[in-house]
Formats: structure tokens, C-alpha cells, sequence
């Protein structure tokens, strides 16, 4: 089965990109089952395939203490088997259908998805109801999928993309709830027991507060009935929803280094930044696109490895969450370059933070977010993904066609003033992965 991208991914298509003109957007419809699901349609007519993406606060955030991992082998249980057919028996009616069925979770969310062609939507809704409602708890598959787990984890600790990752998620948020990976690690993942998934299960896995999203050659008025028929027992709301959750105490100047051993020396700068709600994500998001989100294009690529060439490869992002996530830098470079590479990009950083932003580089940002979105919006997949973190993070259903207006509409005078705030350099913290450190 086809694991997909959680709506973070889908994020990040919109920390590089932009939307077309608002004509040029369908637009999102809406409504609501009787049991409280909400559902947002996009029509496209153009392919007979209809796809779509569940999603439910149901993410390694909520993770019990010490078990890390449990959303994410939770997904991944629902859609391995279900009480009616075991594995193989699963596998073989997926693929007979063919119907494309996989899950996963995000820090926030967990989300399954449907991808099938027009004419087999009715057993894809049905392979779908059954994997959400009738999960079948086999012990023996839960124990090879955990263990499947915990040795991808030990692949993971020799790869340094993994380490920084670890280290920087318990350096920027410790105990919080965004403190650990969704996937988990070799010392949460031994930890989670059948229980954990079940508990997490008939804590978040409600309709209320859930969201589908869907996208392709389907009306609501043909939808709305087939989803009634197979989810009219599915009912109630979550524990926590989506907003039940503090922000993490802002940290400052910490460093954390991990030894690995690698000719290469991968850093990352880090701080918190905006929340998905944030009211200056627009400006915040065209500033990242000018430090380190625009490629080549940045800065961050011009100053350190194009002028310098102290660097494989510079970027920069950010993820907003429900509260605010990370906001990163992120460098791979030669040991003996690591510190110098460093001080370039803090020096850059400080420049930023004082005001050392031109008209000509926001006009130049403005111009690449605004030029690039029609090419993310042609594919049903990435349609879903966009409606999908559009519904969970309770945007307003005329996001995407005034996302334009939202960019077009940053001053300069705003992009200073959050560069003031998120680049002064003592607010950056440091994790280090490589050898000699």
C-alpha cells in the first residue's frame, strides 16, 4: 500500500510557491455530515479520478509520554489490515480494484488517503470506511510492523539528516508535545504496545473536528450520500482537538552536537516561528522566500556558496503548526568549513534583522512565490493536500484565491519589521552533526 504526505508536505509546496490568479482557483465547497465531518470539495472534471485525504487530530503530538511513534505505526496498522480481511487478503483487494489507499501522521495530523478512478469510488469508499471503522488489532502484525519500525530507526541513526532532526526537536521544544519525530526512535518505539494504538484510537479517531478533502470528476450531490451510507455509525468528538494545545517556551541560544561518523558537517540553525495562524505568516513567508526559501535565488545560496562556496547547499523554512513550529537553517559543508559557514550565515542573518532588505528583492521573491503555483495545482494529490490543511487549520474557504492578493500586499515595512524579530541571531539556536565536533 502507498503511504502519502501528511498536509505538512503539502505546506511546504506553499513555503516555495505561490497561487494563480483568483479566477483561475476553483473554487472549494462545503458541507457537513450529520455525524459532523466535514467535507471540502474541489470538481475537476478534466480526468475521471476522484481523490481524497482524511485527516483528524490524531498526530505524534499526541503521542502518549515516552512512546513516540505510536500515531504513525497507528496509521500504518489501519491500513495494513482491518477486522474483515488480514494482510494479504487487504492487499489483494486493493489491488484488484485498483484502489490506492495509505496513511500516515504529521506532528498535528493523522491522514489517510483515497486515490481512484471514477468508476471504482464506491469499493474505494468502501475499502476506505473499512479501514477506519473496523480496524483489526492482529497482535502478530502489529509486532512485525513495530519491529519493521524500530529497525528503519536504526537505519535512521546513521543518516545525518535523521540525527539533526532528532536532536533539533528535542533541543527547540524538549517535553512538548512537538519534543519527538512522528516516526518515533529506538528508544519510544520498543516502548508502544498494542494498547497505546487502540487508546490513541478511541481518544482521536472522531468525525468532529475531522476533514475531508477531495478532489476530481464528483459533485457533492454525488458525494454527500456516498459518504452518509458508509460513515452514519461513525460519530462523536475527540479528547483534544486541534487548538487544545500551548505553545512551547521560546529557547535561545542553545547548542547541541552529535557525533557521527562523516566527512561532512551538517548544521542547523533554529528558532520558533509562526503559528499557521499567525497574522504576519505572509510577510514571514516572503522573508523566508528572500533568506533561504527561493533556491538559487536567495540569499542565503548567493552569500554562502555562491560568493564563498563554503557550502554544498544553504535553505531556510518553516513549518507552522497549530502553534508555532521550526523555524530553520539548514547547511551541509566540510568539517574543517563548518564554523566559518556558520558565522557567514549569523553575519547574514544580523544584516537582515537590520534592515538590509530592498525593494528589489522583495519585487524579486513577490514575482517567483506569485509565477509558480499553477504547475502545483494540476494533480488531484496536491489538490487534497491544499484543502486538507485548509480544513484542519480552519483557514477561510477563499484562501487559495486571494493568496495572491496576500502576498502582493506585503510591504517592506513588514518584511523589516519580522526580520527585527525572527533573524536577530542570539534568538538562533545551533545543532551540529559530524565527526570531529
Amino acid at each position: 500500500m502507498m503511504r502519502t504526505p501528511s498536509i505538512l508536505i503539502a505546506f511546504a509546496t506553499l513555503i516555495f510557491i505561490a497561487v494563480t490568479p483568483a479566477q483561475a482557483v476553483p473554487p472549494i465547497q462545503q458541507a457537513k455530515l450529520d455525524n459532523g465531518l466535514r467535507v471540502l470539495l474541489m470538481e475537476a472534471h478534466n480526468v475521471p479520478m476522484v481523490a481524497m485525504q482524511l485527516v483528524l487530530p490524531a498526530g505524534s503530538r499526541f503521542d502518549a509520554a515516552g512512546k513516540g511513534g505510536t500515531a504513525d505505526l497507528l496509521a500504518e496498522m489501519l491500513t495494513d489490515h482491518t477486522a474483515i480481511h488480514d494482510d494479504k487478503a487487504w492487499a489483494s483487494l486493493l489491488d484488484d480494484g485498483p484502489i490506492h489507499l495509505g496513511a500516515g501522521a504529521s506532528m498535528d495530523d493523522m491522514h489517510m488517503s483515497l486515490t481512484v478512478l471514477k468508476e471504482s469510488l464506491q469499493p474505494g469508499l468502501d475499502a476506505l470506511a473499512e479501514a477506519l471503522l473496523q480496524p483489526g488489532w492482529n497482535k502478530k502484525r502489529f509486532d512485525m510492523l513495530k519491529q519493521d519500525n524500530i529497525a528503519a530507526a536504526q537505519k535512521g541513526q546513521e543518516e545525518p539528516r535523521v540525527r539533526v532532526s532528532q536532536a533539533a526537536a528535542k533541543l527547540l521544544f524538549g517535553d512538548h508535545p512537538y519534543g519527538h519525530r512522528p516516526g518515533g526512535s529506538l528508544q519510544s518505539l520498543p516502548n508502544i504496545k498494542l494498547a497505546d494504538l487502540k487508546s490513541l484510537y478511541q481518544a482521536q479517531y472522531k468525525p468532529q473536528g475531522a476533514v475531508l478533502a477531495v478532489s476530481g470528476d464528483i459533485t457533492l450531490d454525488e458525494l454527500i450520500p456516498l459518504l452518509q451510507a458508509r460513515l452514519a455509525q461513525w460519530k462523536g468528538k475527540p479528547a483534544q482537538g486541534m487548538k487544545d494545545i500551548a505553545a512551547a517556551n521560546p529557547i535561545a541560544g542553545e547548542q547541541a552536537d552529535v557525533k557521527l561518523p562523516t566527512s561532512q558537517t551538517l548544521v542547523q540553525l533554529l528558532r520558533l516561528g509562526p503559528a499557521r495562524g499567525d497574522t504576519n505568516f505572509f510577510p514571514v513567508f516572503v522573508l523566508n522566500h528572500i533568506l533561504g526559501g527561493g533556491g538559487f535565488a536567495s540569499r542565503l545560496m548567493e552569500e554562502v556558496r555562491e560568493k564563498r562556496g563554503l557550502v554544498y547547499g544553504v535553505y531556510s523554512y518553516f513549518v507552522p503548526l497549530a502553534v508555532p513550529g521550526a523555524f530553520a537553517i539548514t547547511l551541509q559543508t566540510r568539517a574543517d568549513q563548518a564554523e566559518q559557514a556558520e558565522t557567514v550565515v549569523r553575519e547574514l542573518i544580523a544584516d537582515m534583522a537590520a534592515g538590509n532588505i530592498t525593494k528589489k528583492q522583495m519585487r524579486a521573491s513577490k514575482s517567483n512565490l506569485i509565477g509558480s503555483f499553477a504547475q502545483r495545482m494540476d494533480s488531484n494529490r496536491e489538490r487534497v493536500g491544499l484543502l486538507a490543511m485548509i480544513g484542519i487549520y480552519d483557514l477561510p474557504l477563499n484562501y487559495l484565491s486571494v493568496w495572491t492578493e496576500r502576498v502582493e500586499a506585503v510591504t517592506l515595512k513588514q518584511l523589516r519589521q519580522q526580520a527585527a524579530y525572527y533573524l536577530n541571531p542570539v534568538t538562533w539556536n545551533r545543532v551540529r552533526v559530524g565527526a570531529d565536533l
